[in-house]
């Protein structure tokens, strides 16, 4: 077996791995009374996009934060290339900024621009006094610029954010988050209450994007045939258990995780609920 001789001028500073979101065994609880998540295990390999499908209440936004930090696991460990997520770690705060994440709420500031918008992904790069001021630096005002064509609205760009309809803003979210320049994108019910047109246009986005900036985007959904439709894996999550993991090859659903529902069983209990 060949050895590797490491000393102190070794090159060897940092172990990269293929997986670079890892759960095991996680559970969670926001009341200590009732678990949100339970005995979760995920493996997610670095620069694909995953999907987790489920109906409200399933856990599926809990898990977000358990990868962006926002919540701590009652049980078990994730790791986040090797780093654990915890607001107060030193290692992850600097690695935060690596982290995109989208909440339902989209999180944007209604009464400032779309281009002001954007920029606040930028502020880990950019001094808070700079920021306040808004002197922004032109190399940053140039990336989101480059950004806003990107998504699409490259014209709206001094547009209030409240003057926007649903999709753009949503556009916005995703500009915002790309302008942090990430390694991972979480985003959670990007697509929820828009028609399909509108859906299939900001999925087309996210993956492209995903694709070309070599991005692990996970994705909370409650639509399985949009879900299946994009990512390389989906994660079916029931009552806060994963009871199914799922993939599309050919035009065959597999199965990678052994479960106790059929595929057309899959497909109703986890349709679009906008269809309800």
């Amino acid at each position: 077996m060949k050895q590797i001789q490491m000393n102190e001028n070794s090159s060897f500073s940092l172990i990269s791995t293929k997986k670079i979101i890892q759960l095991n065994d996680v559970s969670t609880s926001y009341d200590s009374k009732s678990f949100a998540l339970k005995g979760i295990n995920m493996s997610i390999e670095r620069g694909t996009n995953y999907a987790v499908v489920g109906q409200s209440g399933s856990g599926k936004s809990t898990l977000l934060k358990l990868m962006n930090g926002m919540m701590i696991p009652s049980n078990g460990t994730v790791k986040i290339d090797y780093v654990t997520p915890k607001m107060n770690d030193k290692k992850f705060k600097k690695m935060l900024h690596t982290i995109g994440y989208i909440p339902q709420s989209l999180g944007l500031v209604k009464n400032i621009t779309v281009l002001e918008n954007i920029l606040i992904g930028a502020l880990p790069r950019i001094g808070k006094i700079q920021s306040l001021l808004k002197k922004f630096p032109k190399d940053e005002l140039d990336e989101a610029r480059k950004i806003l064509k990107l998504v699409g609205l490259g014209n709206k760009e001094y547009r209030k954010a409240y003057m926007l309809s649903g999709g753009e803003k949503r556009r916005v979210a995703i500009a915002r988050a790309l302008m942090q320049k990430p390694t991972i994108l979480l985003a959670d019910e990007i697509v929820s209450e828009l028609d399909h047109v509108t859906a299939r246009e900001i999925m087309n986005l996210i993956s492209d994007a995903q694709k070309t900036m070599n991005l692990t985007a996970i994705m909370v959904h409650h639509d399985m045939q949009l879900a299946l439709e994009y990512a390389d894996r989906v994660a079916v999550i029931k009552e806060g258990e994963k009871i199914l993991e799922i993939g599309v090859e050919g035009n065959k659903i597999v199965d990678f995780q052994t479960g106790d529902l059929n595929t057309e069983e899959i497909m109703e209990m986890y349709a679009d609920d906008s269809k309800k």
